[in-house]
Parts: structure tokens; sequence; C-alpha cells
């Protein structure tokens, strides 16, 4: 690190608070452990046996007291304390010390982009809610169709696409560019500018995911899967999108400093994919449409990017900064965080067609989707391994960090994700399977075990920096977590029983149709089983944040643990 005289970090933070952006002040030799160094790696230096790979020195200073504790690897993420971001910018900051540069940066950066992230996870939340009700109402509906029927805007052709848009649009994209906005701004060191305009485009896209879902409870969908939302919603959402991206551009474009992190890459990469995807898909079925059958291929080819290309570049984005930062270590491997990106990036854009086996399509198009996605092994194995090597040594911290607990499965849950998806791309097993509930097992993996789990564990961190509060209730967090894993694992599990079995039993000549939708009820009534344990994890954790918006939270020196950490005298580790 930088050293600096007291006379010259005074100048320098003096600088830091009447300058709009923020200057380098330190070459950033541990500015996160998620780093992917644009030029030059920093040399590894030499590791012993019983210590772990790049040691921190603890920071200590009159502010934040010291915790006598083991040795243990598993106490060593606490040197992380997340309320030690005050809720705006520093009033006077001339009797600092030069240890707490870094904490006045992180400070200003924090305070300019409260407002706008809090206003997306907020709005997040609202749709968690609600698009787990219709969750709920959908799911029974599959065994119980008669349940009001005769409420035409609650049949199940209304319900299930208006359920579906809401997890989309309305939770997972308000969490996930809500995210990315924080993990920008952190990692470029530069603070948010008028952020108000951020306030302004995410309320554009509240009120098109709104319309959308109007619309489409009114009858007024377009039919096509993903796409459901009519012309008038889908043009409002693009309109705030515009301004929420090119916001996050622009942060990257004046970062401070030359590393550029591999969490960067993925994020930026996601704000550029997703209004190509969607621009295209909009003009191609809707402005200027394709003919015929290539339709069907164009909505698959938007369907299974939006899952990989937009939604799994913000969560393994995500992963790539969280758990490092938890633990505080860097990413094992700068190269195996290259080749996991490039080749994520080049394979999962050619996904999509595979879900159109034996289709009326030209062969090359399903082979070569089938191909993209079984190399897409390549990304998956890469992450995985740059993922467990940087965690070795260190997964009993998940006893007691939330935010490592919910990242892990999330990161586990990726690799199950991207297993399945392969599976059921083989022509072989496609001829069972793929007009039955193991496509909805399949998307259900993707975007709540792999992503919403991921972005749980984000908000877990991030939150209590932005309010100034610890989270109240570690028995909370706990509840949330395990009826989380317990009701998408039993979701998963009957839906992949039951599709099986549908699908042998519709590929039987002897047996009628209506055999095959009989045998998969029980499987249904346990998804709805599944679904009453999601819904009280989402409750709970809604109650949760919103005492943390209340101001309701713990006012603690060190974060809040899902299990008590017992002292022992001899070791002193800062947190």
């Amino acid at each position: 690190m930088l050293l600096l005289n007291r006379h010259q970090s005074r100048a320098r933070l003096l600088k830091i608070v009447a300058s709009p952006l923020l200057p380098p002040i330190h070459p950033a030799q541990y500015q996160g452990p998620s780093r992917v160094l644009a030029r030059h790696p920093l040399p590894r230096p030499h590791r012993r046996a019983d210590n772990p790979r790049f040691p921190l020195r603890p920071h200590l200073s009159k502010s934040r007291p010291e915790l006598l504790l083991p040795k243990k690897r598993r106490h060593d993420f606490l040197r992380m304390n997340p309320t030690e971001i005050p809720l705006k910018s520093p009033a006077n900051v001339t009797d600092l010390s030069v240890g707490d540069v870094e904490q006045v940066e992180r400070a200003l950066i924090d305070a300019s982009t409260r407002v706008p992230v809090l206003m997306f996870y907020a709005s997040a939340v609202v749709w968690l809610l609600l698009g787990t009700l219709l969750a709920a109402f959908t799911s029974f509906k599959l065994h119980s169709p008669d349940l009001l029927s005769n409420v035409s805007f609650l049949t199940w052709g209304r319900i299930r696409p208006a359920h579906l848009n809401v997890m989309l649009y309305g939770w997972a994209s308000n969490v996930g560019m809500g995210t990315a906005i924080w993990l920008m701004a952190r990692l470029c060191r530069t603070t948010l500018r008028h952020p108000l305009l951020l306030v302004t485009g995410g309320g554009f896209w509240n009120l098109g995911v709104l319309l959308g879902i109007c619309g489409i409870l009114m009858g007024d969908s377009t039919g096509y899967h993903w796409l459901e939302f009519p012309s008038y919603a889908a043009w409002t959402l693009f309109v705030g999108y515009s301004l929420i991206a090119s916001w996050a551009v622009l942060m990257f474009r004046f970062r401070r400093g030359d590393p550029i992190y591999i969490t960067q890459w993925y994020l930026l990469a996601a704000f550029l994919w997703f209004p190509w995807m969607y621009l295209a898909a909009q003009t191609m079925l809707f402005i200027v449409p394709v003919q015929g059958v290539l339709q069907a291929a164009v909505n698959w080819w938007y369907a299974n990017n939006l899952l990989f290309l937009w939604f799994g570049s913000l969560a393994l984005g995500t992963a790539y900064y969280m758990i490092p930062k938890v633990i505080g270590r860097p990413v094992y491997s700068y190269h195996l965080a290259a080749i996991g990106f490039w080749t994520y990036a080049f394979f999962a854009s050619w996904t999509g067609m595979q879900r159109l086996v034996d289709g009326p399509f030209p062969a090359w198009m399903i082979t070569a989707s089938t191909a993209a996605m079984i190399l897409c092994i390549i990304p998956v194995a890469t992450v995985g391994l740059n993922h467990h090597m940087t965690m070795r040594g260190y997964f009993p911290l998940m006893r007691y960090s939330p935010t490592l607990r919910f990242t892990v499965f999330g990161a586990m849950s990726y690799t199950a994700f991207s297993v399945l998806g392969v599976i059921i791309s083989l022509r072989s097993f496609a001829r069972y399977l793929q007009f039955s509930e193991v496509s909805v097992a399949y998307s259900h993996l993707g975007l709540y075990a792999f992503f919403s789990m991921i972005m749980f564990g984000a908000m877990y961190y991030i939150v209590p920096r932005l309010v100034g509060r610890e989270w109240r209730f570690a028995s909370l967090i706990k509840i949330h977590f395990w009826a989380s894993v317990y009701g998408i694992g039993l979701m998963t599990l009957m839906l992949l029983a039951g599709g099986l079995v549908q699908g042998l039993n519709m590929d039987n000549p002897a047996l009628p149709f209506t055999e095959s939708t009989q045998s998969v009820l029980p499987y249904l009534r346990g998804r709805s089983l599944s679904g009453i344990l999601m819904t009280v994890a989402h409750f709970v954790f809604a109650y949760h944040f919103l005492l943390m918006l209340l101001g309701l939270g713990r006012t603690a020196s060190v974060p809040t643990f899902l299990n008590p950490v017992n002292p022992e005298p001899g070791d002193v580790i800062a947190h």
C-alpha cells in the first residue's frame, strides 16, 4: 500500500470530498479479491503450509475494536465489517488517519449508490412476493383446474405467463441490476453521479413490468414464451433499461485504476448482451416478423440466452466478487477466470435451438445448438474449479456467513443446472423429456437455485453497507435459507421424477394421452407442497428486509453470524 505522511493523506482526503469523481488513492493492492488484472498480475508470494494464500494484515484503528479469536481459517472473514459505511459523506475528514482512506472512499461510493440500489431491491422484493403468490396459484391450478375457472383473468393460460414475467422482469432483473450497479461502482472506484436518473430508469422499468402484467391478465399477451408483454409494455421496459445500462457503462468508462476485475467483465457483458437479445427478438417477432417455424427458433434462442447471457452473467459476476471478498483471499486463477468467461460468451450464445429437437428445422441448427450446449461444460468446469480452489480450506465459514452460504449454494446449483441442460439437449433424452415437466425443472433450477440464491447472498452483504445496520435476526436468515433450499430441492425432484414418468408414458403408443397426464398429478401435488416452503422463505426474507429499510436492524460492530463465534484467548484478528 502506498505510504503517505499525515499532511499528504489529509490533502488527498480533502480532494476526494471536493471532487465529483474519486482520484486514485493507491494502486489497488487489495481493492477486491475478485479481480482480474488487465495487464500484469501481481507476483505470487511464498505460501507456507499452515497459512492461507495471500494472508492479509489486520487493519486496526481506534474506531474498530479487536476480537480475540482462534487461529482457525474459518474466522478470517471477521476482518469484514459491514457497518463501517456511514449513510452520507463525512463532513470532516481532516482528522482521519491514512488507514481510513479506503473506508472514506467506500463511504462516498456507497452514499452515492444508496438510493437507486435500495429502490431496485425494494421493487424486486415486492415483485418477488407477487410472483410467489401467482406461482402458488398456478401450481394448484395444475392439479385442481376448476379452481376459480369462471374468472377469465385467473385462468391458467393467463396466470402462468404473468407469474413467469413477474419473476423474470420484476424480481430477477431488478435485483440483478441493483446488485450490478453497486458492484460496478465499488470496483470502478467511482461515485455514482446523478443517481436520480437511475431511479427514473428504474421507475420506467417497473412501470413497463406493471403494464405488461396487466396486459397479460387482460388477455393482451403476445403468446411467445418469456416475451408475452404487449408492445406498449415492451417499449416502456426498453426505455427504462437504456437509462440504467448507460449509467453502468459510464461508470466503467470513468473507472479509477488499471485493474479490470473478472466481476466487471461479466457485469459489463450482461449489460451489453441484454439489449442486443431483447431488441433482436422484438424486431424478428413483432417489428419485421419472420415467417413460419422461424418464429419458434427466435423465441427459444431468446429464452435460452436470457437465462444464460443475462441472468447467468449477473450471477457469475456476483459470485466471483462475493466468495473471495467474504473469505478474504483472491480468486484462485486468473487464467481459469479468463477461459471461463470467453468460452461462456462464445458457446452460450449458440444455444436455444436444442429445445426444438425433431422439429421442422434444418438439422444443422439443432446440431449446432446441441454441440454448443455440450461445450458449455468447459466454462462450467473452469468456473466450478476456480470457485472450489478459492474456497479450499474455507468451507467451514459457510456455518457463519449468510452471504457465503447462499452464494456457494448458488454456484453449486450452476453446475447442476448446466449438467441437466446438457442431458435434456441430447436427442436420445429429448425424445422423452422435451414436452414434459423436466423442462420446467430445468428453468427453475437455473432461475432460482442458481441465480436467485446468489442474489439473496448479495443482498445479505450489500444492504447492511447501505443502511448502516446489521440484519436483525440470524434465525430468520436460517429459516430463509433452509426453506428455500428444501423448497427448490423438493420442487426440482418432483418435476424431474414426474417429467420422466410423463415422458415415458407419452412415448408409449399403447397408452392414451390422458393416461400420461394422470400419471404426473401426484408429482404436481408434491410441487405445490414445495411452493409452500418457498412462500414461507420469501415472506420471512421480505419482513427482514423491511426491518432493515425502516432502520430497525442491529447497531453492532460485527456482522450477523448464523451461528455464535466462540472466542479463544491468544490471537487477535481485526474485523
